[in-house]
């Protein structure tokens, strides 16, 4: 049985806010700026902890760095540095893995998730951050769009946002290990990705499917207590009780059908549980259904 972990996991859906969208400008009233990043900052300030971001999915890296740089200073804090590991050699580098232990939270930026899980699967650095992941009940391991998708042992890292799911249109391979029988997928709503994300779990009916929306993010604590947070939404995609599907026999880009996928929308302050698969209502919704 895996150890239960004492860290936090943060995945976002990507674009994020970083306190350039003028809230009065933002059609949904629950639209908070920065409300997704501020989940990085430690709770003394004043601490110099800091945030290191990885931005090895990233063709720009140090673009991508000096981004989340600014964005925190707009927010006050003045913490963060990023770590643009490039390969092998990078990520046996001491000094970064140091930086990666004495870090208050690690954040996976956006790019090529196969880039990002090839370069720092069964690194030293990956095994330092995973041991405080496991066992530091004050580290934050967060990752947006491409660096979400990267955390989980199972990664979706190719798929057609095709009108109908064709055999064979969804690749995947292994990712960072830090997530069990989870598959993630971002601008999930965006960029019309349902029908892969549900291809991936016929695949894989063991493992419930993530969809995140953009600006739009699941805290979760203890690897299963899920929150939402964020002005999007969270799809989440469970295969456990399929009934009919024509996957095991379908032939290679024809469609596919299944019966009984179980669909659950999550907004701000709904919760799921992973392990039990189980929607959790948001403490406003409860209290108005007592009403």
């Amino acid at each position: 049985m895996r150890k239960v972990p004492k860290g936090k996991l943060l995945i976002i859906g990507g674009a994020e806010d970083k306190g350039t969208t003028d809230e009065s400008d933002n059609k949904n009233r629950d639209f908070h700026s920065y409300e997704i990043l501020e989940e990085l900052l430690p709770d003394d300030t004043e601490n110099k902890r800091t945030i290191e971001v990885i931005t090895t999915a990233s063709q720009v890296p140090d673009e991508v760095g000096s981004d989340y740089i600014e964005a925190f200073k707009r927010r006050g804090f003045d913490h963060v540095n990023y770590m643009n590991i490039g390969n092998k050699a990078d990520a046996a580098d001491e000094g970064f893995i140091k930086r990666a232990q004495k870090a208050h939270a690690i954040f996976f930026s956006g790019g090529d998730q196969f880039r990002l899980a090839t370069i720092m699967g069964g690194t030293k650095i990956m095994e330092a951050i995973c041991e405080r992941y496991m066992n530091d009940p004050d580290f934050i391991l967060a990752g947006t769009s491409a660096g979400a998708m990267a955390i989980p042992t199972l990664m979706l890292y190719y798929g057609d946002s095709n009108e109908a799911m064709l055999k064979g249109d969804v690749k995947i391979s292994s990712g960072l290990g830090l997530m069990d029988r989870c598959i993630v997928d971002t601008h999930f709503v965006k960029r019309g990705r349902f029908g892969r994300l549900a291809q991936a779990v016929l695949m894989n009916p063991t493992c419930i499917g993530i969809g995140l929306g953009e600006d739009t993010a699941l805290i979760i604590n203890r690897g299963n207590h899920a929150e939402c947070y964020g002005s999007g939404m969270v799809t989440i995609i469970d295969g456990k009780e399929i009934g009919h599907t024509n996957i095991a026999y379908a032939e290679e880009e024809t469609p596919l059908c299944v019966e009984n996928l179980k669909v659950h929308i999550l907004k701000k302050g709904n919760g799921f549980l992973l392990k039990e698969r189980q929607f959790v209502p948001s403490k406003l919704d409860a209290q108005r259904e007592k009403l």
